[in-house]
């Protein structure tokens, strides 16, 4: 257990010799590596940082750096385009495609009474741990897994071994993780280190992954700066990476508002799998019949996989309780628990309004999946978003919140925090 290095607070902004510092630091304790394999995010992840980070490895370890895998989960290879705009340094020999349904490997599994045990019974099977065959028989002598730490629908504080298992993970692995949290309960697990689901997880790390040169670089970022970075071997370096995430992440709010508006960066967000982080991050702050707005220009499909696609537009997104017989009775859904929980996760619960506002989809495809739709440039025009600050905005005589980008933190108003 080697904590390589580790520095951040709220108020730091590291710069780019800080990062090649930091991670000259780190190969040089970690003496002759010959072979490295990276395994960054997608640009879903585009803030995290770890483009600049990845590019810096290439610097540092020329010709050492002989696999670069983006850690795609279900989400669709990255394009040329995307390539060049994150990891402008790195050739594109080096790129290897995370393919989920097929490159895969079973390290083990994590006990059913294990995985029983910390869900409380809302998951009793056994919990598969499984990683892209590349990282398990590559042969690399250093694997380093590159991300943000940052509150998430899943996994209650993002990256770690969540990038091993579920961004470079398997069917099995990502539909039962998905699921799973989901029927534990979203708003029991968002924001919190410490979970059923990272407990599952870092118990397959302790059990199966000993043998695997694995090193975690874990980024903090807020306002775009990086307020901290944690390069470590196992759970205390994420704890830390977490613990000020929730500092700079989480904002809560005295004030339960009304109306929330949100904007998706089309270069970011073209699904309403993607998209959805803004209902998922400010479902704990909307009151009660309020209504959240989602100004989509980027958001052409609701899956980023073909089948999981057919699946939201098939069932929609319905309240957890709906979801679940769902699943008992369709085969079609209970053999692709990933969308069976991002429809749980895409649900406003029948508790607030969600205005779903397009580029490219229809008002029958978003009424189809049961949101309410909202023309697009009307809607632009009405909140003018470029004018808006983050945060409380008047508008025409009302108050609105307006967050920018939800992928960046979470929103929660005090009384849903639990006493």
């Amino acid at each position: 257990m080697t904590l390589f290095y580790a520095h951040g607070s709220a108020d730091i902004d590291l710069t780019t010799d800080d990062l090649r510092s930091a991670l000259a630091s780190m190969l040089e304790q970690l003496g002759d590596r010959q072979r490295v394999m990276a395994v960054p995010p997608d640009m879903s992840r585009a803030h995290s940082q770890a483009g600049p980070i990845t590019c810096l490895l290439h610097e540092l370890l020329g010709e050492r750096l002989t696999d670069v895998m983006p850690a795609l989960g279900t989400h669709k290879p990255m394009t040329d385009a995307e390539l060049a705009e994150m990891y402008p340094a790195v050739p594109r020999e080096l790129i290897r495609v995370h393919r989920w349904r097929d490159d895969i490997v079973t390290l083990g599994e994590v006990p059913a009474d294990y995985v029983s045990e910390q869900t409380e019974g809302a998951w009793t099977d056994a919990w598969p741990a499984q990683t892209n065959d590349l990282i398990a028989n590559g042969g690399h002598d250093l694997i380093l897994s590159i991300g943000q730490v940052v509150p998430h629908e899943v996994i209650g504080m993002a990256n770690y071994n969540k990038n091993i298992f579920v961004g470079a993970g398997g069917v099995r692995g990502i539909n039962e993780s998905h699921y799973l949290s989901a029927a534990y309960g979203m708003e029991r697990i968002m924001g919190r280190a410490d979970n059923p689901l990272r407990r599952i997880m870092n118990r397959a790390q302790d059990l199966y992954c000993g043998g695997l040169p694995i090193v975690y670089v874990m980024t903090v970022v807020s306002d775009g700066k990086i307020r901290g970075l944690f390069i470590g071997d196992h759970h205390d370096c994420f704890e830390r990476a977490a613990e000020l995430s929730l500092q700079v992440n989480f904002d809560i709010l005295d004030r339960a508002p009304k109306k929330v508006v949100v904007s998706l960066d089309p270069h970011e967000f073209h699904s309403t799998w993607l998209g959805n982080k803004s209902i998922y991050r400010t479902r704990m702050a909307i009151a009660d019949e309020g209504e959240l707005i989602v100004l989509a220009p980027g958001v052409r499909m609701f899956g980023e996989d073909p089948e999981i696609d057919r699946l939201i537009r098939k069932y929609g997104y319905r309240p957890s309780a709906e979801v679940q017989r769902l699943v008992a009775e369709n085969e079609d859904l209970r053999g692709n628990l990933s969308a069976a929980a991002h429809l749980i996760h895409g649900s406003p619960e029948n508790r607030f309004r969600v205005t779903y506002c397009p580029g490219h989809l229809s008002r029958d495809e978003i009424e189809g999946v049961g949101y309410g739709y909202g023309d697009l440039d009307q809607m632009n025009a009405q909140y003018q978003p470029e004018n808006l600050t983050h945060g409380w905005n008047e508008v025409r005589g009302e108050r609105i919140f307006y967050i920018a980008n939800p992928a960046l933190g979470l929103w929660a108003h005090a009384s849903r925090l639990p006493a």
